[in-house]
């Protein structure tokens, strides 16, 4: 072998390694995009969807029950208005919680959510929510806020869903660190 048939030989693995290395870098950095969306689409692991409008209300009844939790590490009270509504699929519903900060400081929260039974997470969708975005209370501050859903009637005809009477939708409010909190 020639010493340029060589040399054009190492640059070609050269650029297909490099190539490769970037391909990883990308996948990496679009994993948690990606794995959101997916998880958003088919409802994985509890996962709700996003939607503009409910479909519309449909004969029948499903309960869904509405859980808050805190992490340790945030010094907040946070609860549902109500534990419980009975709502016809696909028709609009909204509640609320309160979320108050029991520091002398202002504290940044974001919550993360799920559906229980994880099956019911494809049918349960979010047209407006407080988990969207990260929420700043001030020092002792009280804030009320909604969660805009529907079910989607499409829960009852699914032979792994039909059955499923209550939903729980679960929320867990966790610190962020904000430039503004380290000074």
């Amino acid at each position: 072998m020639t010493t340029a048939s060589l040399d054009t030989r190492n640059r070609r693995v050269a650029f297909f390694a490099a190539l490769f290395v970037a391909a990883m870098v990308g996948l990496a950095s679009a994993s948690v995009p990606l794995y959101r969306l997916f998880c958003e689409a088919t409802g994985f692991d509890g996962t709700t969807g996003r939607a503009l409008k409910a479909p519309g209300a449909v004969a029948g009844q499903v309960g869904v029950r509405f859980d808050a939790n805190v992490a340790p590490t945030l010094a907040w009270r946070f609860e549902p208005e109500q534990e419980r509504v009975s709502i016809k699929p696909g028709a609009k519903t909204q509640i609320f919680y309160d979320a108050t900060n029991l520091t002398a400081r202002t504290t940044t929260g974001q919550a993360v959510f799920n559906v229980t039974p994880a099956q019911a997470g494809k049918y349960f969708s979010k047209i407006a929510c407080f988990c969207f975005s990260e929420q700043t209370l001030k020092p002792g501050e009280k804030v009320r806020m909604p969660v805009v859903f529907f079910v989607d009637p499409k829960l009852r005809t699914d032979p792994d869903t039909r059955d499923i009477d209550e939903i729980t939708l679960s929320y867990t409010f966790y610190p962020v660190e904000t430039a503004a909190a380290a000074r």
